[in-house]
């Protein structure tokens, strides 16, 4: 159990090291509490999809009790996560460029006329700023609703193997390999998708401490 958790610790630290070149002490932990805890959630995804509802209505006494297993199959879970990874970027944004540089990214990128032809920036202003705005809003949704996608088609997936258990013995030797290859499959699927949501936050964060002067 040392070693490995001595392995994915230093998994992480190097994968941010590879990524984000600024100094900033939380993003490593960051990056490391994020791949562990939907990694967790996603694991939950491999417990047959009856227990643990059935043990909710045995405890709750009532047969028709609903009870969400696997968290990342909520978008709820998901985009709550992501906007929290959008609230960092914007706090980190502001500190490391000040609230002028966050607004002058976002009013003055990609598009910005010389000096000569300054009076063009009162067309490109709102261009940048719309184009920024809607690039940045991006960021969160696509990074919760990626990982609320892949898990939920997961767990449906689980559900649909399952009901060949209710049609006779044939479909349910058939729906027992079914469901042991896509479990084995799916140990990849929700690890990947653990990492692809932290390589994601980490490199959001790593954006929102550069500045176009660094490019």
């Amino acid at each position: 159990m040392q070693s490995f958790v001595e392995l994915l610790v230093e998994f992480v630290d190097n994968t941010v090291n590879d990524m984000f070149h600024h100094k900033n002490s939380m993003i490593a932990p960051m990056a490391l509490t994020i791949f562990s805890w939907v990694f967790l959630m996603n694991l939950m995804d491999l417990i047959p999809v009856d227990w643990l509802p059935y043990a909710a209505t045995i405890v709750t006494g009532d047969s028709h009790t609903f009870f969400k297993v696997v968290p990342t199959t909520d978008p709820n879970a998901t985009l709550g996560m992501a906007f929290t990874v959008f609230l960092l970027m914007i706090v980190f944004n502001i500190r490391q460029k000040g609230v002028l540089g966050f607004i002058k990214e976002l009013t003055c990128f990609p598009f910005f006329a010389p000096p000569k032809l300054w009076y063009l920036n009162i067309i490109l202003v709102p261009i940048n700023t719309l184009l920024e705005t809607i690039a940045l809003i991006a960021k969160p949704i696509s990074l919760g609703l990626r990982l609320f996608g892949n898990m939920y088609a997961g767990e449906m997936i689980f559900i649909l193997i399952a009901i060949l258990f209710s049609l006779g013995v044939g479909f349910g030797l058939l729906g027992g390999v079914l469901q042991l290859g896509w479990a084995i499959f799916h140990i990849l699927v929700i690890t990947l998708q653990a990492f692809i949501f932290m390589v994601l936050t980490t490199v959001y964060m790593a954006m929102a401490h550069d500045s176009h002067g660094d490019h």
